[in-house]
């Protein structure tokens, strides 16, 4: 159970409801997350509200932002995140293994730019006053620079979320904790 009761969407202002709802049922299985960021419904809003927006006009290979998403949570020991992105990243067409050992220097079944995603994500994560102009530049011929704005605002936002859920005490919901318990 999390830190602070769960709010439902009921209790929440009627132009936060539609946005509660979608995100529950659309993004994936975080209804828990959704409850406890009701308290400030503003939050709810704005937060959730981009990241729908941003799944609706994607820059970004889904398989990338995830890969970069599994990466900062195992960093960040977020089993919530690990067990919510995981599957997503394996619905990326990349087998449990690869989840499994994604901060493995030889992980299998990432591609060269795959790899150089993971390893932005981690130097990010562990040390982000040490990236490289080398590392910067070799994504960079990858992805244009406003991808490489939004993966390294989906990175850092991702530790945001890891520290949020982690203190918070969010309970995993069924879907997730069937992967979480199948490691």
């Amino acid at each position: 159970m999390a830190r602070v009761r769960d709010v439902e969407i009921e209790e929440v202002p009627a132009d936060v409801q539609p946005i509660y709802k979608r995100y529950v049922e659309e993004y994936g299985p975080f209804a828990n997350q959704a409850k406890v960021f009701a308290h400030r419904p503003i939050a709810l809003k704005y937060i959730m509200g981009m990241l729908l927006e941003m799944a609706d006009n994607p820059i970004l290979e889904r398989r990338h932002l995830e890969i970069a998403i599994v990466a900062v949570s195992a960093i960040n020991s977020c089993e919530y995140c690990v067990a919510h992105h995981g599957p997503k990243l394996e619905a990326s067409g990349l087998p449990r293994d690869t989840v499994d050992n994604i901060l493995n220097q030889n992980c299998p079944g990432l591609s060269p730019l795959e790899l150089l995603v993971r390893d932005y994500a981690v130097q990010v994560t562990r040390d982000h006053n040490r990236v490289r102009d080398t590392q910067f530049n070799e994504l960079r011929e990858h992805l244009t620079e406003e991808q490489m704005v939004e993966l390294t605002f989906r990175i850092t936002l991702c530790t945001f979320f890891n520290k949020f859920n982690d203190v918070m005490q969010l309970e995993m919901e069924d879907e997730a904790s069937q992967y979480h318990s199948g490691k």
